[in-house]
């Protein structure tokens, strides 16, 4: 690769802009080649460039060339560009360098009248373009700094045309609007993106930056783990967490009904104050990435279902440890609880949280009213305060957990609602709710599984597959 091309590899992020990279080695035909490139910019003007040394020399001509030898017109030197920019004809995205669209608005070959490499040191060349517009003999003469002249000289071949009745690509055909209508309609076929039936607009939009996951991922994410979370989610009321810019910008709860949602059930209950109010609930995986769709990223439940709402069938305990708790301890918390719900013959299910601590979850027949849920979970808060009074608290407050495991109970009460297992939380490095079995407690720390991490778990054995099949 040339060094003379290290200016224009400078001057460009070719993650961003279509312009080709220079190629390893630049392969010149016996014949040199010329192109003129329209340029609309910030300011109308051409690109004028001829082949030498492996690289084309470039001028950019802000009238464009003329074809009356009397008119001279200002020809300022550029950076050289690689030979295969000759084929270039597109769109710069605006903001970056000579961001704007650009038409092969002429091309061919030229000879040099002399030694070319001699000619432009000393500042005045002439050659003969043979192209499909320009023909006959011209001239670049240097003048000052990167200014140069660019003239037609005299000769046989007297066109006198107006360059502006040219106004199409010699390449395609196509006018500037064309251009830039033909790569919008690529782009925009590219971000076509459908998963399940539904369209994700804007799939490329970063929902979490560090790593990057676009909102397209997130779909495909919530997709492939679609049918081992639904169990825990369809039929459920919901509260999501949107993030309409991502998680860098200000995200919300959602918890009510919304017209023109796909796959969304509608339920009115009435809540604290005894208003009435219109909740919404997931019918099928379309309802689910409908609203990764709507920017949701993370899911909360209810421990009933919508069709027998006053009838708890999940019991979730979340341990929430004091931020300076060791994992050991945490863990251990877990084993404990574990071992009172074993003592009462309850099979039980863990998850990670995806943040500080542990879900332990409970499947449950037999409870037959938010009450009886709610005292049940409280005492076996109390139980495990009573029993080991300075590892555990069944007070929320943040006095009293200092050195402790808040037993969280009230994630039992109607209207409270859990993180569903396998929902994404909204928080940085996207970490999941993960169901893992017991015996991994010692080696899955709460925060451990990531988006990718997950979607890898998938190829194992559910650990949570038998759930719904304990009868207790």
């Amino acid at each position: 690769m040339p060094d003379n091309l290290k200016d224009y590899k400078q001057k460009r992020n070719f993650n961003k802009t279509p312009e080709p990279k220079p190629a390893k080695k630049s392969h010149s035909k016996k014949k040199l080649r010329f192109v003129v490139q329209h340029h609309l910019a910030r300011k109308d003007h051409y690109d004028f460039r001829l082949e030498l040394n492996g690289t084309l020399k470039s001028w950019a001509v802000p009238k464009g060339p003329s074809y009356d030898p009397s008119q001279k017109r200002l020809a300022i030197m550029v950076e050289d560009h690689p030979l295969e920019y000759r084929n270039f004809e597109g769109i710069i995205p605006k903001g970056e360098y000579g961001g704007g669209v650009v038409m092969i608005w002429d091309e061919g070959y030229w000879e040099a009248l002399g030694n070319p490499k001699e000619d432009l040191k000393k500042g005045s060349i002439k050659f003969i373009l043979h192209g499909k517009r320009l023909k006959g003999c011209w001239s670049l003469i240097y003048f000052k700094e990167n200014n140069w002249l660019l003239i037609k000289e005299k000769d046989s071949i007297n066109l006198y045309s107006d360059i502006n009745q040219f106004n199409t690509s010699v390449k395609t055909g196509r006018t500037f609007d064309q251009i830039e209508k033909g790569i919008k309609k690529i782009k925009n076929s590219k971000k076509n993106y459908i998963v399940e039936t539904i369209k994700i607009t804007h799939p490329d939009k970063l929902m979490f930056n560090k790593p990057k996951v676009t909102k397209y991922y997130v779909a495909l994410y919530y997709q492939k783990v679609a049918k081992r979370m639904l169990p825990f989610v369809e039929n459920r009321i919901l509260s999501t967490i949107v993030c309409p810019d991502g998680i860098k910008s200000k995200c919300f709860f959602k918890k009510h009904f919304e017209d023109n949602c796909l796959g969304l059930g509608k339920i009115i209950l009435s809540d604290k104050d005894f208003k009435k109010q219109d909740y919404y609930y997931i019918l099928d995986i379309v309802g689910l990435i409908y609203q990764v769709q709507m920017n949701c990223i993370e899911f909360h439940v209810w421990g009933s279902n919508v069709n027998n709402i006053n009838y708890p069938n999940i019991l979730v305990f979340d341990l929430d440890p004091d931020e300076n708790l060791s994992i050991t301890k945490i863990r251990q918390g877990v084993k404990d609880l574990k071992s009172i719900l074993d003592e009462l013959s309850l099979t039980s299910f863990l998850k990670t949280s995806g943040n500080k601590g542990y879900h332990v979850v409970v499947p449950t027949k037999k409870l037959k009213s938010w009450q009886q849920c709610r005292d049940f979970a409280q005492n076996i808060a109390k139980l495990m305060e009573a029993k080991w009074p300075n590892l555990y608290t069944s007070n929320m407050a943040k006095a009293k957990r200092k050195g402790k495991i808040y037993i969280d109970w009230l994630r039992n009460t109607k209207q409270a609602t859990s993180v569903a297992p396998y929902s994404l939380r909204a928080k940085e490095n996207p970490r999941v709710s993960m169901p893992i079995k017991w015996s991994e407690l010692d080696k899955i720390k709460p925060d451990d599984i990531t988006i990718d991490k997950a979607i890898k778990r998938l190829k194992r054995k559910d650990p949570w597959e038998n759930f719904w099949k304990i009868d207790q």
